[in-house]
């Protein structure tokens, strides 16, 4: 059985070590075959640095590491082109002049690797464009430039807009040399987490040929269904494998949907445990950052949509929250829509699988909330137990603990919108299959919660969030669920359905009215 390539990003291990490989080669000869400049984003850990290393060693010339692969007996292995790497993957930039040493060190290494030297070492920029022209008179061969991490000097620095853009201004005179030195490049590519817009970064770089959204090239990180199952077929023996993809596939970039190739492995290392290993390995705290300036109502998260130009259009001074996310990997494309024919398409998005809905909203919940681990366990609880006593009695205490601060600076806190947002983070933090927003005939319904169990019938609890004034409810909360008869599209006689009114009033700052009841009309 080969090993598992955690942590493993230079195609000679992979091959040299017995590693697992997932062989992405016929992307690779299409991206040479038809074009010359590229940018992909993804979100970390996808496996963009081996695909950038897997270019690097095939215009190099490294033949034995290719044998067995796709492309190999479709490239000429007599010729070599000298390539230029860069990588901003190490480390943390917190200014210009650590942006400018860091280059210039990245630089000298290439022309130790190369063998060529340039004269202007103070100016990033110029020495660049020396370098380049320096490789290809020494070797006789167009320069192949390779640039993995492109954007994390920014991305680290997003929540300090001042030196993210300092950073972004000092990587746009670096990566405009590109384009100025077209005559002596063969390939170039660059791959990062965040699509900038090309007025802000790639201004001198216009010929670049995006293919984040291009179909064709939508699994060229990532493992889709039939590469795991060929691949790891021997090391997933045993797992609950539409478990795994509920969990962990569901990345889409118009194309066929792919895992996130480290939660695969660790899944497996693991004892094939469902943890959140790609969501721990990074927290979105820029995510709270921009909340707090912009609250944002989160059951939209469950399907927002988006035109052409937002998807991309990202900067430093324009920072939209759901761009962001979806670049990030906490939001997918789940469909794209054209209403009009002929016209720019828009996207509909959500979350990619279980992993990221369940993660990301505990991630939000306790950066709102106090110390909530006592009602989690509880609730959950009470749910299995379906005792709703239980139930009004830990959802109060929930609201009693939140932060006095999260009212007070959250204007979110005085509408309907903030108390269905605990709500929902609330449920799904406790790995539970919550839907918002939820449209039927009969109307959008605020939540859905289904608790399917073995040997027992399947429950759905349909809630209804109601605002009220002053310290009483009205019962409009469930009258509303019975008058819109959002129980309908459930009495298909599998489920118990349970109906669920809350009333919520922002000068008591937890909910005055608790209803419930079983569905009287199911069969």
């Amino acid at each position: 059985m080969k090993k598992l390539p955690i942590g493993i990003s230079t195609l000679a291990n992979f091959i040299a070590d017995g590693y697992v490989y997932v062989d992405k080669t016929p992307y690779v000869q299409m991206m040479a075959d038809r074009g010359k400049y590229y940018f992909l984003s993804r979100p970390r850990r996808f496996g963009k640095s081996l695909l950038v290393d897997t270019l690097h060693q095939l215009f190099a010339g490294n033949e034995t590491l290719f044998r067995g692969l796709h492309i190999h007996p479709h490239w000429d292995w007599a010729v070599q082109y000298p390539v230029i790497s860069i990588s901003f993957a190490e480390g943390l930039l917190e200014s210009r002049a650590a942006l400018e040493r860091r280059i210039q060190q990245i630089l000298e290494l290439n022309q130790e690797q190369l063998g060529v030297s340039c004269r202007h070492h103070q100016d990033p920029a110029a020495c660049f464009g020396e370098l380049i022209r320096n490789a290809k008179a020494k070797y006789g061969r167009d320069v192949v430039v390779l640039v993995d991490e492109y954007d994390k000097p920014i991305l680290d620095n997003i929540t300090h807009p001042e030196v993210a853009a300092d950073m972004r201004n000092g990587l746009r005179d670096l990566y405009s040399v590109i384009k100025g030195q077209d005559a002596n490049i063969r390939f170039a590519f660059l791959t990062g987490v965040s699509k900038f817009s090309k007025v802000s970064l790639f201004s001198g770089l216009n010929n670049l040929e995006d293919i984040t959204l291009d179909p064709r090239y939508s699994a060229l990180c990532g493992y889709t269904q039939t590469e795991l199952e060929y691949h790891f077929a021997e090391h997933l023996q045993g797992a609950d494998m539409a478990m795994v993809r509920s969990w962990y596939n569901g990345y889409n970039w118009l194309g066929e949907s792919v895992y996130n190739p480290f939660d695969v492995l660790l899944f497996i290392a693991k004892g094939k445990e469902f943890l959140p290993y790609w969501f721990e390995t990074a927290t979105p705290s820029f995510l709270v950052h921009i909340l707090r300036k912009r609250p944002f109502y989160l059951p939209d998260l469950e399907a927002v949509r988006m035109d052409y130009k937002a998807l991309g259009d990202f900067d430093v001074d324009r920072i939209h929250l759901e761009t962001l996310l979806f670049q990030t990997g906490y939001l997918t494309i789940k469909e794209k829509i054209v209403d009009v024919p002929g016209s720019l398409p828009e996207y509909a998005l959500t979350y990619p699988n279980n992993e990221v809905r369940y993660s990301l909203m505990g991630y939000l919940l306790d950066n709102y909330l106090t110390d909530t681990r006592p009602e989690r366990s509880a609730i959950r609880q009470a749910l299995i137990r379906n005792d709703f006593a239980a139930l009004e009695r830990h959802f109060r205490a929930l609201f009693d603990n939140i932060a006095h601060q999260n009212y007070t600076n959250n204007p979110i806190a005085s509408y309907e919108g903030y108390y269905a947002s605990v709500m929902y983070a609330f449920l799904c933090s406790l790995s539970l299959d919550t839907r918002a927003e939820e449209s039927s005939n009969k109307g959008r319904v605020d939540m859905t919660l289904r608790l399917p169990f073995i040997n027992e019938a399947k429950r759905v609890y349909i809630f209804e969030f109601k605002l009220v004034d002053g310290a009483e409810g009205d019962g409009g909360a469930l009258v509303q669920i019975k008058q819109q008869d959002y129980a309908a599209p459930y009495r298909d006689g599998q489920h118990c359905i349970f109906l669920v009114g809350m009333e919520f009033s922002a000068q008591v700052r937890n909910f005055v009215r608790f209803e419930w009841e079983e569905d009287g009309l199911q069969g």
